[in-house]
């Protein structure tokens, strides 16, 4: 029988009987993964909102797989390997912000005929998104209690509280390289958030003004501003998603919306990376 022009045959090797075999269906679980979506509406527009969601989830946990092996990469002194990590989560944001652009495509009056079935859902009930943001530096106790019904969660949370940051663990890179780390930024309280720490200024300065002699620590300085600047773009396309679909209501876990949304584009992961700019050459 001829092949119909335009239609690519099933070659001779390829596996076609998967009653014994593991197929890419049940490699990635796709039959759990595709009925994960149970609109509470009939709108049409919910299941955009709900996959718009969890696909950003998926790519919060991978962010945080990451993170994670970043920080011990540094631990162990493999700077190669963390900027890799680090250039990874950085491509995770881009990713996650362009996605922002298929919600927009959500117009006022259709979110207002579903927003309701929401009830007291909000984003700021992502626990993935604070595990990055405590992993990162932006530690708060009090979220944790908004996780006290998903012990799971809390859990997670309640971990990454009390261990070093990705931010703590370069410190302590730099000063097992030579750098000179002030003693009490190294034993800090690592529960705390991150604060900016004028007394790293002359530390960072040295590394931008002698890059030669320094290039694996200015590298992983650079991966992490470009870390920040993608998670900062991320929270601005946040914000002017949701203004642009809700105005200025206020969101449905209570917040204010988008006044609480851009009072994050104020917090800073890495602030003395940022400082060091105005005294490089100084």
């Amino acid at each position: 029988m001829a092949i119909e022009e335009g239609v690519r045959a099933v070659e001779a090797g390829m596996t076609t009987d998967f009653s014994e075999k593991m197929d890419y269906g049940s490699y990635l679980a796709l039959d759990a993964l595709l009925s994960a979506q149970h609109p509470i509406s009939d709108h049409h527009d919910e299941p955009l909102f709900i996959i718009q969601h969890q696909t950003t989830e998926l790519w919060l946990k991978l962010a945080l797989h990451e993170l994670r092996a970043v920080r011990s990469s540094l631990d162990a002194d493999d700077v190669r390997r963390a900027g890799k990590g680090l250039a990874r989560v950085k491509h995770v944001f881009r990713t996650i912000t362009d996605q922002w652009s298929v919600l927009a495509t959500l117009t006022p009056s259709e979110y207002t005929q579903f927003r309701g079935v929401l009830g007291n859902a909000s984003g700021f009930q992502s626990h993935q998104y604070r595990a990055v943001e405590f992993i990162l530096g932006n530690k708060n106790e009090h979220v944790l209690q908004v996780f006290d019904a998903r012990p799971h969660a809390h859990d997670l949370l309640a971990e990454l509280l009390d261990a070093p940051t990705v931010y703590d663990a370069f410190l302590r890179f730099l000063a097992r390289a030579g750098h000179p780390v002030p003693e009490h930024v190294l034993h800090r309280d690592v529960r705390e958030a991150w604060v900016e720490e004028d007394s790293l200024l002359p530390v960072y300065k040295a590394i931008y003004e002698d890059t030669a002699a320094h290039w694996a620590e200015y590298a992983i300085c650079e991966d992490l501003v470009d870390l920040e600047d993608a998670v900062q773009l991320w929270r601005f396309r946040h914000l002017r998603t949701v203004q642009r679909t809700i105005g200025s209501k206020p969101g449905t876990g209570g917040s204010s919306g988008v006044a609480f949304l851009r009072r994050a584009l104020d917090l800073t992961f890495f602030p003395e990376l940022y400082a060091v700019r105005t005294v490089i050459g100084a």
